[in-house]
């Protein structure tokens, strides 16, 4: 392959130029070929998935879309497809993959297609795409099927002009589109797009008829007027309906979008106490379950306790029991005697110095000590004193 440099200037021999141009179309056709086997190697072993694509077709548009996509790719195997199909001999036939298209079509009768390629490589040493489709109109001519044209159809309109001079319309035409109600009328439309149920008396021209616009025919200016006045109303009132018709169906979307967000956040509120009672319960449930534990340590912290005394009273003998009984019974009658001893009122006390609580008591108790004195040494005085401590007669019965 010869490469030319920008700025050379010697001139170069005809034969070395055209031997580089031939090299350089040989080596195209040859990297094209290759490529069609790189693309099924590609395809049939699954590589694109490597790529992290989820197929062939998608690799494709993702990775050599500069160089035509899916669709060149696929004409591409189906020129291999093609190849594949003919003999030895007739593959050097065609040069390049765009030769195939026309021949494509016979891949599934290969009888046909190698007679094809052969009548074509018969013509020319190496056939061009053209040829191949020559030959493959000879082979298998495809047939054209005669279309059947339609004659378009006439509407015939008629039209009327107001002949009677007492009618408001007298002068003015008319086209009469529809129907007659009866016998002896016809509904009229006007240019100004009024139509008016008219007395057949008040026409003239009723039977002239002319061809409307969609015939190809022309017709008098004020009947355009009139058709093109009611085409007018017929789209406006097709754009009117159309536009209720979108507004109407906004609507029910809009009311059945805000149907189902009503329908979900009523779910979710569902949804939503629903966790909240699980939770409640839950956290009941596990209040439970602290409590029976704290129990179970409890019980077993019990049960230590008794298996501690049981071995202490079975390692303690009797007779130290008994001792202890007495011991324990002493202290109980010593802290009694004790108790009653602190409730007693030493005079020895009371002579050295007042008492610091229970004075009234304390004067009681000493009234019933002089009656006891007086009675024990037979003492008036002493009897007297204490009947005026005790505020009472100074008899010995007045005292009791």
């Amino acid at each position: 392959m010869l490469t030319l440099e920008p700025e050379q200037t010697t001139t170069l021999d005809y034969s070395v130029v055209n031997a580089s141009i031939q090299e350089t179309f040989t080596a195209i056709d040859k990297f094209e070929w290759q490529a069609i086997d790189e693309l099924r190697l590609m395809r049939d072993k699954g590589y694109y998935q490597d790529g992290g694509h989820k197929s062939f077709e998608v690799y494709c548009e993702s990775e050599l879309t500069k160089h035509g996509g899916y669709r060149r790719v696929r004409d591409l195997l189906s020129a291999k497809k093609v190849v594949d199909t003919l003999p030895e001999e007739l593959r050097e036939k065609v040069t390049k993959p765009s030769q195939t298209r026309s021949l494509l079509r016979l891949v599934k009768t290969p009888d046909k297609l190698h007679e094809a390629v052969a009548i074509a490589a018969k013509e020319k040493p190496f056939p061009t795409a053209a040829d191949f489709a020559k030959a493959v109109q000879q082979v298998a001519p495809m047939v054209k099927r005669a279309t059947k044209s339609e004659n378009p159809k006439t509407q015939l309109c008629k039209s009327a002009r107001i002949s009677s001079q007492s009618h408001p319309r007298y002068g003015e035409s008319g086209v009469i589109e529809a129907d007659a109600p009866n016998n002896y009328q016809q509904i009229v439309t006007f240019s100004d797009g009024e139509r008016l149920l008219i007395n057949n008396a008040d026409l003239a021209g009723l039977n002239d008829a002319i061809v409307c616009e969609s015939s190809g025919r022309t017709y008098p200016k004020e009947y355009s007027e009139a058709i093109a006045a009611i085409e007018e109303r017929h789209k406006q009132e097709l754009e009117r309906l159309s536009q209720e018709l979108r507004i109407g169906l906004q609507a029910e979307a809009g009311v059945k979008a805000e149907s189902q967000v009503q329908e979900q956040i009523q779910s979710l509120q569902n949804l939503y106490k629903q966790q909240k009672e699980q939770n409640i319960q839950l956290q009941q449930r596990l209040s439970e379950m602290e409590g029976l534990q704290r129990l179970e340590i409890e019980n077993q912290q019990l049960q230590q306790r008794i298996q501690e005394l049981e071995r202490a009273v079975e390692q303690r003998p009797s007779q130290e029991w008994g001792n202890t009984m007495t011991q324990q019974a002493t202290k109980a009658l010593n802290k009694q005697v004790k108790q009653a001893l602190e409730k007693t009122i030493d005079l020895r006390s009371l002579a050295v110095e007042p008492p610091k609580e229970n004075a009234q008591e304390c004067l009681r108790l000493m009234g019933m000590a002089l009656k006891n004195l007086a009675s024990a040494m037979n003492n008036t005085q002493a009897l007297e004193a204490a009947a005026i401590i005790l505020g009472s007669e100074p008899t010995p019965q007045a005292i009791a």
